[in-house]
């Protein structure tokens, strides 16, 4: 069988709220159901995989944002192309951001995004904080979310989800994170997958159906992942 190749984007420069947790429900996942897999991570100035089945990337402060938005810049036409294939994506909170068109600071500093959505994001003073619920394809989604970014969705761009609990991209139009085709966004923090096995688990069959790797993912019961679900939702705030 061959090998699911997962690619970890800015671990050290975008990993301050513990999304490489998601790459750990992910990996662990593939573990259970007994597929081979190898993981690359891919920081700034490092090659971009174009062998890779399956991207993820997390939250940073817009420090991290600066050097890694510059990164970005040399990578477009590799992503959009990884897009056009179906390759599945992950990017949480900042990468969500630099995923889009720009960053605008709330210093009035443009960063450049990567364009792989079609979305903006303007920095505030005031942050978005505490836990959320949203309603999405995937079932139920809950997190924490913590950005000072609002992020405005062009014409044609969906949401992931409805906000039943929280503020989701911008705190007005009740929108969470953005889907298109095999790209996902989202500012859920957690780290999400954890508390949301049918994302991890769609996330992985398109990686796999792109691999070409003719593997089911095992029956999987996560209790702790309920109970979270549970706890965090009772403790979001109501839009």
């Amino acid at each position: 069988m061959s090998q699911l190749h997962l690619v970890h984007l800015y671990q050290s420069e975008m990993n301050i709220y513990g999304d490489t947790g998601n790459r750990l429900v992910l990996t662990k996942r593939l573990e259970l159901s007994g597929i081979p897999f190898r993981v690359t991570i891919s920081g700034v100035g490092d090659p971009l995989p174009s062998d890779a089945h399956l991207l993820l990337g997390g939250g940073g402060q817009d420090v991290g944002q600066i050097a890694v938005g510059r990164d970005l810049q040399g990578k477009r036409s590799a992503l959009a192309a990884m897009k056009a294939d179906g390759v599945p994506m992950l990017m949480i909170c900042g990468m969500y951001q630099l995923f889009g068109h720009y960053f605008s600071t709330q210093q009035g500093d443009r960063i450049e995004g990567a364009g792989v959505l079609d979305l903006h994001t303007q920095g505030q003073p005031e942050r978005l904080i505490g836990n959320i619920t949203v309603d999405t394809a995937f079932g139920e989604l809950v997190g924490y979310e913590n950005h000072s970014g609002l992020t405005y969705l062009h014409d044609g761009l969906a949401p992931l989800g409805t906000v039943v609990r929280g503020s989701g991209n911008n705190g007005a139009d009740a929108g969470e994170g953005a889907i298109d085709g095999s790209v996902i966004g989202t500012y859920l923090h957690g780290p999400v997958l954890a508390k949301s096995p049918g994302l991890a688990d769609h996330l992985l069959r398109t990686a796999l159906a792109v691999a070409g790797i003719a593997a089911e993912l095992g029956p999987f019961e996560d209790l702790d992942a309920r109970a979270g679900r549970a706890a965090t939702a009772v403790k979001a705030r109501p839009r």
